[in-house]
């Protein structure tokens, strides 16, 4: 049994983070008295045996970002992944990906994460609920390992993070599809809950209100054979003059659908994207879409995490870079 037991079980049956488990066996001196006789007895009474992993935790000198992501196929996830792998390269870091599906136990994953010796952490997940984002926080916080946010939005002005705007871009492509004279504009949104789509939908709905227009958000799959059928079943009767897709595949995916149906573009129904990413430029017509620096987001937030790591004056923890719309033929 005593070779089973981790050091995260005796850190939590101490009440202490891991940190504090390493220096009452690398350091006891720097640990109060208290706390090293508390720790002391739960390794007695877990019959924990520390391994080179564990006493190497104190100096956490690995080098080594965790980056946690939900879906690496996703382009705009491989996009940021090369900024990070950029800069962590020009700072001699190596990347250890961490993946976040919906099966996986978000507390089993930070204790494989901080396990890792991991100097900081990325996440990239945007998927991930209120309380598990809570619970990433507070567990790195306790164990001494800088977190921050790549394209995620989360309300918490201590947690850094790097994004764009995406309230405000989805106002600006709602607004000018209104200024087009388009009425019945659909926010053409996912199902399944992420943060950044959130703010689109709430920029989207702004826009429409002030022009007293009804906001309609249609939610489908980002899965295309899905959301194919969806958007042929559920549009077949309804008046569109204009659709916002929260990424460049559903807008296209719905511009074919459309099109199928006889509807010209941009004639009849204005579409456009969000990320510009390849498919706006494969499509026919071309896709108008907001610009989304993915890749700057990875690099500044890997740059951010490396001052963070190396405990450098930061002037900034909420850094919102820049977007712009991209005008093409399908609006």
């Amino acid at each position: 049994m005593s070779s089973k037991v981790t050091i995260y079980e005796v850190a939590l049956a101490a009440r202490v983070s891991l940190a504090t488990v390493s220096r009452v066996l690398n350091n006891p001196e720097k640990v109060k008295a208290d706390t090293k006789d508390r720790v002391l007895r739960v390794i007695k009474e877990l019959g924990y045996r520390p391994n080179a992993i564990a006493r190497g935790l104190a100096s956490r000198k690995t080098t080594t970002v965790g980056v946690l992501v939900s879906d690496i196929t996703r382009a705009s996830v491989a996009e940021m992944l090369a900024g990070i792998a950029d800069i962590a390269m020009k700072y001699s870091y190596s990347v250890k990906l961490f993946s976040a599906h919906d099966d996986v136990n978000v507390i089993d994953l930070l204790k494989e994460i901080v396990a890792e010796q991991v100097d900081g952490v990325l996440l990239l997940n945007d998927e991930l609920d209120l309380a598990h984002m809570k619970q990433i926080k507070d567990t790195l916080e306790e164990n001494e390992i800088p977190l921050v946010l790549a394209n995620v939005v989360y309300n918490d002005k201590n947690v850094p993070s790097v994004s764009i705007d995406y309230d405000k871009a989805g106002y600006e492509i709602t607004k000018l599809m209104i200024e087009a004279g388009r009425k019945d504009i659909y926010l053409v949104s996912t199902v399944r809950k992420y943060s950044v789509n959130e703010q689109k939908e709430l920029g989207y709905s702004r826009a429409m209100q002030e022009s007293n227009l009804e906001p309609r958000i249609f939610r489908t799959s980002g899965t295309t054979s899905v959301n194919r059928q969806h958007f042929a079943s559920y549009f077949s009767d309804k008046k569109v003059d204009g659709a916002i897709g929260v990424r460049d595949s559903i807008a296209v995916s719905f511009m074919n659908i459309m099109s199928e149906a006889g509807k010209k573009i941009p004639q009849d129904i204005l579409v456009s994207g969000f990320q510009n990413t390849k498919y706006g430029i494969l499509s026919r017509p071309t896709l108008t879409s907001i610009d989304v620096p993915v890749y700057d987001i990875g690099a500044v937030a890997m740059r951010l995490l490396t001052k963070l790591m190396n405990k450098e004056a930061v002037d900034q923890i909420k850094i919102i870079l820049p977007h712009y719309i991209v005008r093409r033929d399908s609006m």
